[in-house]
């Protein structure tokens, strides 16, 4: 059975408590489940991790890139958070690992401030969501699943 990877970035870890005017009041734990029921419904399993570190999300694009090109995987739900605003880095794993990349945001990062219009993943990622709260995740994951057929 294919995987799905989710990786979420800095700060996600705190979904439900910080600004929920913003982001709302699921927590990670709820999108994870979120994730598996959708995984579930296209028989994908899911890999669903967060971290604050950039390096290690970096690690974990090539080790989902290498999965894709075994054939074990069908690509990469990554929220990257502020990191998507930052980080060339994130851009090169994406580019280098060859990896299907959907960019999702829970928010609609292009109505908040002018730093965050701006998207170093985007170019590198085959689509972008954003603005669909955490009912983003199990949309990218069937815009993964559709996209792989």
């Amino acid at each position: 059975m294919p995987k799905v990877y989710v990786f979420n970035g800095p700060n996600l870890n705190l979904l439900g408590l910080r600004e929920p005017a913003v982001y709302g009041h699921h927590t990670l734990d709820d999108v994870r489940s979120m994730c598996e029921r959708a995984c579930a419904e296209h028989g994908v399993t899911l890999d669903f991790r967060q971290s604050n570190h950039e390096g290690e999300l970096v690690t974990w694009l090539h080790e989902a890139g290498a999965a894709e090109q075994r054939g074990e995987a069908l690509g990469v739900v990554l929220n990257a958070g502020a990191y998507t605003h930052t980080s060339v880095a994130l851009h090169d794993a994406i580019k280098g690992a060859q990896s299907t990349v959907i960019e999702l945001h829970i928010s609609n990062v292009h109505a908040r401030e002018a730093f965050r219009h701006h998207s170093y993943i985007s170019p590198a990622a085959k689509a972008v969501m954003a603005g669909f709260g955490v009912a983003g995740y199990p949309l990218a994951i069937t815009g993964l699943v559709n996209a792989a057929r």
